[in-house]
């Protein structure tokens, strides 16, 4: 059984995401919070199994409850949920530590399906086409993408992926030039932009 707390500011979008979170099986309780004060309070009167934040790119709070959530329990599982076409947030809230992002432009069922998959392994960004992204990437550059995209330290991608630190590093210098971008967040967000991560 699993317990789910949900994160956002507008009331209409905590009603209905709860609504929709009652008909996952196996869901034993839902909780709604409206901000970062409340969601850390609740958290830790009652640790949930999963936690889904709202982003919007007109209120900052989304990011910043993920931010402080996994900065006090690292061991949160955060998925977030927003439009497809703000992925500089998206990118930031994986970055700050969330384990994945879920549409909400596509059907319910749709949405109730993905999220009841994630409550067992949480890891929903997933490598698509490289040629998505108009340039190609090698698989190990897309695995590092990934790795990113779950918000995973260069060190733990190369334990995933028994590489060395140094040379995920390199592939993601490589990316980066590649895809034309500074640091992960952004290519994070070039990933959802081109529809490689998901």
């Amino acid at each position: 059984m699993t317990t789910i707390l949900i994160c956002d500011s507008r009331g209409r979008v905590r009603n209905a995401v709860g609504q929709a979170m009652a008909t996952v099986p196996g869901v034993e309780h839902i909780d709604c919070v409206a901000g970062p004060e409340e969601l850390l309070t609740r958290y830790s009167h009652r640790p949930a199994d999963l936690v889904l934040v709202g982003l919007d790119r007109f209120r900052p709070s989304g990011v910043e409850a993920i931010r402080r959530l996994v900065h006090a329990y690292r061991g949160a599982n955060i998925l977030v949920f927003g439009a497809a076409n703000d992925p500089l947030v998206i990118a930031s809230a994986i970055t700050g530590g969330a384990r994945g992002y879920v549409r909400w432009d596509t059907s319910w069922p749709e949405v109730v399906s993905a999220l009841a998959d994630t409550l067992g392994n949480i890891s929903v960004p997933v490598p698509r086409q490289p040629s998505s992204l108009g340039v190609q990437l090698t698989s190990r550059e897309l695995q590092v993408l990934t790795g990113m995209s779950q918000g995973k330290s260069n060190s733990a991608i190369g334990r995933e992926l028994h590489l060395a630190e140094d040379t995920v590093k390199t592939h993601a210098r490589r990316m980066f030039k590649k895809l034309g971008v500074r640091d992960r967040a952004q290519a994070v967000a070039h990933g959802f932009r081109r529809g490689v991560l998901a």
